[in-house]
């Protein structure tokens, strides 16, 4: 999918049985199989789906190369207070 905003464009609208629909750009593309469609005044807005899962969300982040520092800390004193 292309990270740069493209131009807007003209597109036409058709119908699929009862629903309008419209063709989508290649430029415009979303990732997945599944979109997000909701109303702002007369514009409709496209969403891609994301993934609500914590662990694809992990696994889809890089590995870090910089290795973080020490941190002198000490544990907090353990007070009774009871």
């Amino acid at each position: 999918m292309p990270q740069s905003h493209p131009a807007p464009r003209q597109v036409r609208l058709f119908r699929n049985n009862r629903n309008q629909a419209v063709r989508i750009p290649v430029e415009f593309e979303l990732p997945g199989n599944e979109a997000i469609i909701s109303r702002d005044g007369d514009r409709l807005i496209l969403e891609p789906v994301r993934s609500k899962n914590l662990s694809a969300l992990l696994d889809s982040w890089e590995p870090m190369e910089e290795t973080l520092p020490d941190i002198e800390d000490p544990l907090p004193v353990a007070r009774d207070i009871f």
